[in-house]
């Protein structure tokens, strides 16, 4: 099976959480076959946005949320 893993990021109502202010503004950066691919995308579109307290950028697991019943590897 596939990980897939998505990379999206926007500006935030308070640099502590993850309530983003304007779901219509998301960054989708894009989907990714593996962990570490979806990492080095994170790190660059967050480096992009550093002196932004308020810009915050994500990895989700899609495939945690498309199979939740299968076992941690």
């Amino acid at each position: 099976m596939q990980k897939l893993h998505l990379v999206m990021g926007g500006r935030v109502k308070d640099p502590q959480g993850l309530d983003f202010v304007d779901l219509k503004a998301i960054d989708l950066v894009g989907v990714f076959p593996d962990y570490a691919t979806a990492e080095d995308a994170w790190r660059s579109a967050a480096q992009r946005t550093v002196d932004d307290a308020e810009m915050r950028y994500v990895i989700v697991h899609m495939h945690k949320l498309l199979e939740p019943d299968l076992p941690a590897a």
